[in-house]
This record gives C-alpha cells, structure tokens and sequence, in this order.
C-alpha cells in the first residue's frame, strides 16, 4: 500500500547538481583535438545564390557545405518531412538558413574569417505576412500555392444553420511571433567513436536527432549515437531544432575526423532559430434568437516560414482546439500553414493549441459584447461535458470539472463583484478565460507512429535504472517518472536512476513532447515497474520492457481527421485583473486566479512550479513580447535587451488550485499538464485590458503603444 500520497513534494533529483552550478551542459564539453564551428548564413530572405567567396582559410580550418556530402548522403534533414535540406544549395528561402560551416581550432579567428565571407545572390521578391505567402508573391516557392497543407473539417450541417441564424458575427483574431527564450542557448558537438558517430546536444528528442541526421552520411540510424546534455530548458524550440545543429556538425566531424562543437551565443539563438507560428483565425459564427451558438465557420492560418518541420501536425492541435472547450453544435474549420521567407516556425509550448484557444476565447468575448452579457454568462452555458460530441466526431471521454473550476476562480478573484464594480473604460478591468489541451499525440499517433517503450533495469545493488529516451529539460520530468517507478516497486524514490539518455542504450520512448511524457511513458513505466516487482526475486540483475498499449473504443481515421483526437484533456480556467494607466498605457498587472484539472497531481510542486511559469510566458506572449520582421536582419528584436519577456517585477504573485480528477489511463491518474497551464492566461489578460479601456482588441501583443494606438 501507497505510504504517502504520490503528490506530496519531494526534492527534484536534479536540484542539487543544478543549485551548485556543477551539472554538465553541452558548452561544458571538451574533447582532445576539438575544433569549433560558426555558421555561413544567408543574408537576404529569398534569392538564388550566385557566388561563395571565401577569405584564405589557414592549416587546420575548413568551409563545410553540401559539397561535402558523402557519395550516397541527401542534403536532407529528415524531420516530419525532408523539405527541411542541412545546407542551401542553389537558393535560399530566409535570412538565417545555413549554407555552411567554417570550422577551426580558434573561436576569435572564426569570427575573424567568418566577417570576410562573401556570398553575392540574385535577389527575389519575398513574402513575410501571412496574406502575402497566400497570395504567393515572387511565385509561389512550395507547389503551386504556397501551401504546406491545407485540410478541412466538419460537424453537422454548417451550412443549413447558418440559413437559419436570428443573427450572424464575423471577427478576425491574430496573433504573431513568440520566441522561447531557454536559458541555455542552442548547441552540440559531433565526435567520432571507433566506427559510430556521436551527437552530444541540449535537445528534448535524442530519437528524433539521429533520425532526422542519419541519411545525411548514408549510415543506418544505429550508426549515429544520440546522447542527450543536461537540458536548460526547451519549451519545444529544441523539439526539432537541434537537427538543424547536428546534421551540419555530423558532416563537419565526417568529413575532418575530428571532434567539432557548435554553441549559439544568445544573438545567434534569438536572431536564428524557430519561433511560435503567427497565426489568423477567422470566425463566421451563428447565434440563435436566445443567444445561443449554434454554428461556428472557422478558418485557421498559420505562419509556417521556410520549411515545414512539424507545422502540419502544429495547424492539426490548432484546428482541433478551434472550439475551445465549448459545445457548438455544428462546426467547419480549414486549416492552412502557409509558406513564407521567414525563419521557419517550429513547435512552442501548447503546439498550436494557445492560437486557436486564444481567438475563440476573445472571439466570444466580442459576441457578449455585441448581446450586451458578461462574457462568462455566454461561455458557461456552452461548456463541454462527459458524452458530448467534438468537433472531429469524437467524444468527451471524462468527466469534466470545469463548473467546480470556475467556482474556484470565482471565489479567490472576487469575479462577480468586480465585474459590476468596474465600469468599462474606467481603466480598471477583470477577465476570465477557459482552455483545454489534448494529452498525448494526435489519434493513433502514439499506437501507430510513435509506439513507445519503457525498458527497467534492477542491478545487484538493489537500484533500479529508468532506461528511456523521454528528456528532462527543467519541468522536472525525472523527479515525476521516478516516483511512478518507486511508487508502483514500493522503494523509495532515491533507489530509483534515470540517466540522460543516451540511444544506443535506452529505449525509444519517443519524444517529449505533446504532453504525454507523465501521462503515457509514466503509465508505461508503472506497469513496467509493476512486473518487475511481480519478478523481483527471479534474479540479482534483472531487465524488463514494456510497450504502449492503447485502450480500446476511440476510434480515429487519420485520413479523415475523424473519431476521438484525443481520448483525455488537461482544463483551465483562468481570471487576470488590470490596471491601464490612463497617461502611459501600461498596464499594471493586480491580480492572477486559476483552477486546473490535471487529473491527479504527482508531485505538487513541480505541478504549481508548472502553472506559474506557463502563466506567466503566456502573459508575456499577450503582453509585451513584440517580434517583427526586417527585410535587412530578419527579426527586428534580437537579444534580451530588445526582445521583452516578463521578470518577477511584472506581475504579482498568483492563487492557483487544482481540481483532482484522476484519469483513468495515466499512473495514478495523471494526465498531461506542461502545454495545458500556457493556453489561456493571454485571453484572460486580453479580456481585462479590453474592458478597461473599452476597445475591443484583435491582436496580440499588446504592449502600451499599441493600447496607444486603441485609444487614440
């Protein structure tokens, strides 16, 4: 029997190592020999190139590129897709795509070297909005529209509704960049090991890396070894990223023989790497002569910049988010990443999600307007149930407890009474916001692609080692997973290892990403750890492996995006009050409430620790965090003192609560909970700024000139 309850707070296993600066990350790795590498990027947003000149390289330095490819090797990173190639050929899609790699024994002469490269293009016409990629000017660059995908789906009869409607709203809700802001910038280093190749990087999916790099020097995957550094943070900006470190690199130690680390310096990572897809969401929206909504007619586009990467599967939790966590009996969303000459966007905490939820929230916040009702009265009454029916045909599998949430919001915010208290434009205001998040891979993903496996190892000692590919990366993944393992053998938690991994030696639990690392590896490492105790005794070394298993009665087409897209949700609510100072515009942040459903909690602090900080990124993502675009140098806002995210300083401290409501899939009834706690605070702020100055707002974000530029 369980000792104490699972959530109880224990330690982080790598508190110590990280309080006394004595963990190991990537930039702390040295090898004999070892050279370093800098990056020849292009320098205009779309063009052919026409020359490369480079300066007189001295004995022991080397221009890499796609030249150096071996016999048999595709310029390809192989990610979701392969349009993502490792080094440009014969042109260039946006400002910051890799062309080669000058490497060397001396870091300042690289930069030295790097200053002298000259590389002339035939410039063309590029687009960077999402109307100009759809509009495919210069010509179209991917098929013959400039679309990566472009998908639609249906619920009931839109159409025959919409005939029918007392009244019908319209709104366009957009939102832009975001950029991750990881404390430890990109980095890794490729190294020779007898006949295999090594990558040691900073990554969230060791699997993903040797996959998606593997082709380039035509080796089977084996033959490139994956061995994940002490992570300082990701928020999915090293999901697929990384590759586009380690395949230059793999061809760099391949062709030298040598041992060849690439570190991005904080300029390089906020000038050159993937950000949150910009999104528009457009609504057509049928309301009833009672105010009820009947239809929603959604179109979703997003941003996805110069390849794809994982944009199709980003636009796919978008466009299954659209309706929020509202009950609209009939519904068509269209989805479409379109292609532009910007730096491709990449995964982002949420992966589509806080788009989606942001403008259907904000969608419904202009409609009560419109029918003269506090927005809540209008969400509340639409809310989701157990049975009710999704907009891809599936159904709401759980109990939801979204009303014994709000109630909580209710009572810690004072909601009520502030609503009636605060007139709009008094320059005080109060908002609230409900969201969702789909746990684990999209419909057969996790039984189809991704097929996880949890491998156990009991050594003589009595220790147990955690043997799998899932990363931690500082949302305390390894403190959580090694108290399912200890839990479930009944040991305590300090007998219990879990390695960064390594892939030659772990299992693949696929990547951790889509949250579902505590939900489904944890699950498959309870049952794991189950049969291992089950043969505890059978021998002093013992090895056990266990793979997903996926319950029976959701069913899901993939080709139709039809059936249970997800078979459990992580829920919030969330209420933000402000106050807009009525000379500057700033806004003053005076209050933070939330309730979240994570089914059960398996250990509170990193749970709140969590909820804290996806709150506050996603305030700063409503709030302050302004990327824009120059033909020049790509992103405008580059480095820390330009590009603004939230300190301690910006908002106050938050009341956040949890309502338990155990899942029955997941060990000890957890459900996902990393992306959930980013998808709604950024409504919630909106709602209150917009009632506080009385203009309804449309974008994010929103910093003081903007509001501005509202009130003027």
């Amino acid at each position: 029997m369980r000792q104490t309850p699972i959530g109880n707070p224990i330690r982080r296993v790598d508190a110590v190592a990280k309080a006394a600066g004595t963990l190991k990350y990537v930039a702390d790795y040295h090898f004999d020999d070892m050279l370093y590498a800098k990056m020849v990027r292009s320098a205009v947003p779309r063009g052919k190139i026409l020359s490369i000149d480079l300066p007189d390289l001295p004995t022991g330095y080397y221009f890499i590129s796609h030249k150096d490819i071996p016999e048999g090797g595709k310029n390809q990173l192989q990610m979701i897709k392969s349009d993502y190639k490792c080094f440009a050929e014969n042109e260039v899609r946006f400002i910051g795509e890799t062309i080669g790699l000058l490497v060397g024994p001396d870091r300042g002469e690289l930069e030295e070297l790097l200053s002298k490269v000259d590389i002339s293009y035939e410039t063309q016409p590029y687009s960077v909005t999402i109307e100009e990629g759809l509009e495919c000017k210069g010509g179209p660059f991917v098929g013959d529209d400039n679309l990566f995908c472009d998908f639609t789906i249906d619920k009931g009869d839109v159409d025959k509704v919409f005939k029918n409607a007392d009244r019908i709203f319209e709104d366009e809700i957009r939102t832009g960049w975001q950029e991750h802001v990881h404390l430890e910038t990109n980095g890794a280093v490729a190294l020779c090991e007898g006949d295999k190749f090594v990558i040691y990087v900073s990554a969230q999916c060791p699997f993903y890396v040797r996959k998606s790099i593997a082709g380039l020097i035509n080796r089977p995957y084996e033959d490139v070894i994956v061995r994940q550094t002490a992570t300082g943070g990701a928020f999915g900006g090293k999901e697929h990223f990384p590759d586009v470190l380690a395949g230059p690199l793999l061809v760099a130690t391949y062709t030298i023989g040598k041992p060849v680390q690439l570190i991005f310096d904080r300029f390089e990572d906020s000038a050159y790497s993937v950000k949150r897809h910009p999104s528009r969401t457009r609504f057509k929206t049928a309301v009833d002569d009672k105010g009820n909504i009947i239809a929603m007619d959604i179109d979703v586009v997003y941003n996805a910049g110069g390849y794809e990467s994982c944009s199709y599967v980003v636009l796919q939790r978008g466009v299954f988010h659209a309706t929020g966590v509202y009950n609209i009996p009939n519904s068509r969303v269209r989805g479409r990443a379109v292609a532009t000459n910007t730096f491709p966007s990449d995964a982002f905490r949420g992966f589509g999600a806080p788009q989606t939820l942001f403008a259907v929230e904000t969608h419904l916040n202009h409609i009560a307007d419109s029918l003269h009702i506090d927005p809540l009265e209008l969400k509340r009454r639409h809310f989701l149930k157990k049975g009710d029916v999704t907009v891809t045909n599936g159904h709401i599998n759980e109990n939801v407890v979204l009303p014994e949430m709000l109630q909580q919001v209710l009572d810690q915010s004072g909601y009520p009474e502030k609503v009636r208290t605060y007139e709009k434009g008094s320059y005080k205001g109060i908002g609230i916001s409900f969201y969702n998040h789909g746990g684990a891979f999209t419909g057969n993903g996790e039984q189809m692609i991704i097929k996880a496996k949890v491998r156990l190892k009991k050594n003589r000692n009595g220790t147990v080692d955690l043997l799998i590919g899932s990363t931690e990366m500082g949302q305390g993944l390894q403190t959580a997973l090694i108290k399912i393992v200890a839990d479930a053998l009944q040991i305590d938690p300090k007998y219990v290892r879990y390695p960064n991994p390594d892939t030659s030696k772990v299992a693949d639990s696929g990547p951790t990403v889509a949250s579902r690392s505590t939900m489904i590896v944890g699950k498959i490492a309870e049952r794991a750890a189950l049969s291992l105790k089950e043969r505890w005794n059978e021998s002093d070394e013992l090895t056990v492996e266990e793979e997903y298993e996926h319950p029976e009665g959701f069913p899901w087409d993939q080709a139709t995006f039809q059936g249970d897209a997800y078979i459990g949700y992580g829920w919030g609510a969330c209420v933000v009050e402000v106050e807009v100072d009525p000379l500057t515009f700033e806004v003053n942040t005076t209050g933070i409430w939330s309730s979240h459903d994570v089914g059960v909690a398996i250990d509170e602090l990193v749970v709140h620790g969590q909820v804290n900080g996806g709150i506050i990124q996603s305030l700063g993502y409503a709030a302050m965090e302004k990327l824009d675009f120059s033909q020049k140098t790509g992103f405008k806002q580059v480095g820390l003192s330009d590009y603004i995210i939230p300190t301690s300083m910006d908002f106050p401290s938050q009341r956040c609560t949890l309502v338990e409501n155990p899942y029955e899939y997941g060990p000890s009834g957890a459900k996902g909970m990393g992306e959930l706690v980013f998808n709604g605070a950024s409504a919630a702020y909106v709602d209150a700024v917009s009632r506080a100055v009385n203009r309804p707002i449309y974008s994010i974000p929103i910093p003081p000139e903007t509001i501005t530029e509202l009130i003027s």
